[in-house]
């Protein structure tokens, strides 16, 4: 009889439990083909991710789909965070969700002012790269070729660092 009890009541808080909390991530879309959001951008975390609150209050951490932003500490990325936010913080943007990473980030491709893709306006400014090895987009490709030609952005450096290797640099330095 307790055990009965017991379970109703663990099932009970199961159910029934706040689902208001401050920081409440939605993780219900793990394998989607590709869904539709519209919400408001509330922080920027860097060139390439930032978290964006839902219609349903539901908070979604994105990572840019296609792309590598210049990490922190590396040039161009606080550049790279200012142009994300003066062109998303604080309005409301279309998020097509491609699919989660191993970090439980939604992978995007964003689009804000109606028409622009920020992946593509990012890469365009010289402000990431694409991300080959995630991405066959040739659009993308183009972008960044004609970015490096014209020296623009990042590619104004004499030798510029992609972000997955400076990532590997750095883990290597750790295990030494």
């Amino acid at each position: 009889m307790i055990k009965t009890y017991l379970l109703c009541f663990l099932l009970g808080l199961f159910f029934f439990r706040n689902d208001k909390t401050k920081e409440r991530v939605d993780y219900h879309l793990e394998n989607v083909k590709e869904t539709t959001i519209t919400g408001k951008v509330i922080e920027i975390i860097d060139g390439d991710t930032f978290k964006l609150l839902a219609g349903d209050s539901t908070l979604i951490k994105v990572r840019l789909a296609n792309i590598d932003c210049p990490e922190r500490k590396q040039a161009f990325s606080v550049k790279a965070k200012e142009f994300v936010s003066e062109a998303i913080l604080n309005k409301v943007i279309t998020l097509n969700i491609l699919k989660k990473d191993r970090y439980r980030r939604h992978i995007c491709n964003v689009i804000y002012n109606d028409t622009l893709n920020l992946s593509y306006e990012l890469v365009k400014k010289g402000l990431a790269w694409h991300y080959v090895k995630y991405s066959k987009n040739v659009l993308l490709q183009d972008m960044e070729n004609n970015a490096r030609k014209n020296k623009i952005g990042l590619w104004q450096d004499k030798n510029p660092i992609a972000p997955w290797d400076w990532r590997s640099n750095k883990k290597r330095k750790k295990v030494k």
